[in-house]
């Protein structure tokens, strides 16, 4: 507790040399100390050479170990910025067509007399922007377990048995796309980040995924439970300071959905349950993340980045917490989206998060930049959600495309969209289909609290093939 304290500092002496001074005083006084205070004189002389001759003997000892432990945590972190490195998709079997799964839905919950009922879900699904979905439970699944039919009964320890296992079973398959992609072994992955809504085990799908892999049973692991639809932009958030941080480190994020949690059969009455069964669908994303400069070995060994991940941040709407709200009841999953007020809550304070997370930057985009300029990964909420983030930016109708057809093709998958959003539009890149050919864009995400998630990105030139451009140049000081 002493040595803190104990070397001068710019201000004035170190407290060691105070001690001193005060011991080198009172020695020079007369020799025989006799009286109570001369006595308490000689004690506190005592005192002080016996401190002074500690705080010395410590300043001496860590006089260059902080040099030393600075050196060391220096070369534990990277020369570049974190980049997207690989991404792999995937999705259960069952595809479901949207203009179809109302009378799916309603045969399967025994729920074909509630005839008004059904044609306002008919009605509610042409509007959620959804054309088809991929869905892990089956009419025969469905079949096998009644008691998935109301929300009422006790039936969350049967919905937990299944995705125990399917889930890492996808989110497994996701990853070895992505693996393959990236083109090294799997045991060069040294960090995983997991993120799932589907589950509440002990251990995790992290665990799971270390075998089903192949993973190195030292890789360092991290999981996220119950972040809702921002979660897979947090762990890509965690995966860009576990890389930058940690020289050499290849991070594995995996973000995997269910929704047999969420599912109920329709009351009258009960919108929610309406909404959940028209809008969300199963599926799992995963990419790796690495930082490397250009003349890192991995680099040379074939690595490309496709995005650089240059800032991440997230914000918390103010009084919003009620507006996303969900919880596991003994029948699955229950809760509210106020999906009227929840776009409206993004418009309103979208822009302002957006500004947050560029202003950091300073000129390193260039002046004069508009938000048309940029490509653009919004998690596709709802169709109405990117409507309004359309409006209040003005931006031209190409640029959410990327995320309008994830919606179209996938529907809502939770965290696990943002990233079909970036595999999307590197699809797009690559084909030429985002006009303007952009350098810079924007991941966002939206989930309870509400909370949002903000990332810069930069797209690699010739995604990862060209040289480096004056921004990148500025980014990394070269």
């Amino acid at each position: 507790m002493l040595y803190p304290f104990a070397t001068a500092s710019a201000n004035g002496p170190g407290l060691g040399e105070l001690w001193l001074s005060a011991a080198y005083h009172i020695n020079q006084r007369r020799p025989c100390l006799s009286s109570p205070s001369q006595l308490r004189q000689k004690h506190r002389l005592r005192h002080y050479q016996v401190v002074a001759q500690k705080a010395a003997a410590t300043e001496t000892a860590m006089g260059s170990a902080p040099a030393n432990v600075r050196e060391f945590w220096r070369t534990q972190r990277a020369d570049g910025p974190a980049a997207v490195l690989a991404i792999g998709t995937s999705n259960p079997t069952n595809c479901v067509l949207q203009d179809e799964f109302p009378d799916f839905y309603f045969r399967a919950t025994k729920s074909e007399h509630l005839v008004g009922l059904k044609e306002k879900f008919k009605r509610i699904c042409q509007k959620l922007g959804v054309e088809k979905r991929y869905l892990h439970h089956t009419e025969e699944l469905l079949r096998a377990h009644p008691e998935f039919l109301d929300h009422h009964s006790p039936s969350l320890d049967a919905r937990l048995d299944i995705v125990k296992t399917a889930v890492p079973e996808l989110a497994a398959e996701a990853s070895r796309k992505a693996i393959a992609e990236w083109g090294r072994p799997a045991t060069d992955i040294t960090h995983l980040v997991v993120t799932t809504n589907s589950g509440a085990h002990i251990p995790g799908v992290d665990f799971q995924l270390v075998p089903l892999l192949g993973l190195r049973p030292t890789v360092r692991r991290t999981m996220l439970y119950l972040n809702g639809c921002f979660a897979g932009a947090a762990a890509l958030r965690v995966a860009k300071d576990l890389a930058e941080n940690n020289r050499g480190a290849r991070v594995l994020v995996v973000c995997a959905e269910l929704t047999v949690l969420l599912f109920a059969r329709p009351e009258e009455g009960c919108f929610q349950t309406l909404i959940n069964q028209g809008l969300f669908g199963d599926g799992a994303g995963a990419v790796i993340v690495g930082a490397a400069a250009d003349d890192d070995p991995a680099m040379a060994a074939g690595e490309r980045p496709l995005f650089e991940i240059v800032s991440a941040a997230q914000a918390i709407v103010p009084e919003s917490e009620s507006f996303i709200e969900m919880h596991l009841t003994r029948g699955g999953y229950d809760g509210n989206i106020s999906v009227r007020e929840v776009p409206v809550l993004i418009g309103d304070n979208i822009e302002r998060c957006l500004m947050d997370a560029f202003e950091p930057l300073g000129d390193i985009v260039g002046a004069g930049w508009k938000w048309n300029d940029m490509f653009w990964d919004v998690h596709p909420g709802s169709s109405a959600i990117l409507d309004k983030v359309d409006d209040v930016l003005q931006l031209k109708p190409e640029k959410l495309a990327a995320s309008r057809r994830v919606l179209s093709e996938y529907g809502n998958m939770f965290g696990v969209t943002v990233i079909f959003v970036l595999d999307e539009l590197r699809r797009r890149m690559e084909k030429g289909e985002e006009v303007g050919e952009p350098e810079w864009g924007l991941m966002v995400a939206f989930g309870p609290g509400l909370t949002v998630e903000t990332m810069v990105l930069r797209r690699c030139v010739e995604q990862g093939t060209g040289g480096a451009s004056e921004e990148e140049e500025k980014l990394t000081g070269a």
